[in-house]
């Protein structure tokens, strides 16, 4: 090889574009399996926000930081309640953020997780409203969402460890999306909103047409108000108002 083929062909190794790696030009919108959502959200999906929302997350998974949820169960809300299903929306704020707690479900955490303490006064409130509740030994409410109960937080991720991290990406126009979306084009819906962020949220809802239940947030800091708030039972009556079937509440 001649010395100006040796140059030429350094100077093409310089220009190969860096290796991809897994999260790169990452479409959240394929983690989004259930069809009647994908559907309603499919106008979301094209905005500019929600680019810039994939492409923040590309650049701290390129960075190595680590994201709660995994990317797979950023929907699991979505995914668990079809859009035909929602009869409640119980509206959390921020995922967990410690190791193994966020799985997509707001106040949820996976099997062999212990509960945090707001999931913890959940149950102590559900064992006083709620006729034949007992406390489960786990965390995990998949079986609310399987009855039609959203389990929606206004941001859907989080990096490990640092709370509201990504409160600010873009997340909560994308959910604020999926609250008038319900509130739109459903009627008697029930929506329990606990604590001030949350009901900020309510002024989104036609309440001619849906129940909005607004009580203190479950935790410690204002567990005293949040006990005796009876909201499980008052949005089951909501239902039966509406014509519709109760929540069976129980986990166990």
């Amino acid at each position: 090889m001649s010395r100006k083929q040796g140059k030429r062909s350094k100077s093409l190794t310089k220009q190969l574009p860096a290796k991809k790696t897994k999260h790169d030009n990452i479409k959240l919108a394929s983690c989004l399996t259930d069809d009647a959502w994908h559907t309603k959200l499919q106008t979301e999906f094209s905005q500019p926000y929600f680019a810039e929302i994939e492409q923040f997350l590309a650049a701290e998974y390129a960075k190595g930081k680590e994201i709660f949820p995994p990317q797979d169960q950023i929907f699991n809300a979505l995914n668990l309640t079809s859009f035909d299903k929602v009869k409640v929306v119980i509206l959390g704020q921020d995922p967990y953020h410690d190791n193994g707690q966020a799985h997509g479900l707001s106040f949820s955490v996976p099997r062999g997780i212990k509960p945090p303490p707001s999931l913890k006064n959940i149950y102590k409130e559900l064992e006083k409203d709620i006729n034949g509740f007992v406390a489960p030994d786990h965390g995990c409410l998949e079986k609310w969402a399987q009855k039609g109960v959203l389990l929606l937080n206004a941001t859907l991720t989080v990096e490990a460890h640092k709370a509201n991290s990504h409160a600010k990406i873009g997340w909560q126009i994308f959910t604020d999306a999926i609250i008038r979306i319900i509130n739109e084009n459903c009627t008697g819906i029930v929506f329990i909103l606990w604590g001030n962020f949350a009901q900020k949220k309510g002024k989104i809802i036609d309440t001619t047409k849906h129940k909005v239940i607004n009580t203190a947030h479950p935790s410690p800091l204002s567990q005293t108000k949040f006990f005796n708030c009876k909201c499980f039972s008052a949005a089951n009556d909501a239902l039966k108002t509406f014509g519709k079937t109760p929540v069976d509440w129980k986990l166990s």
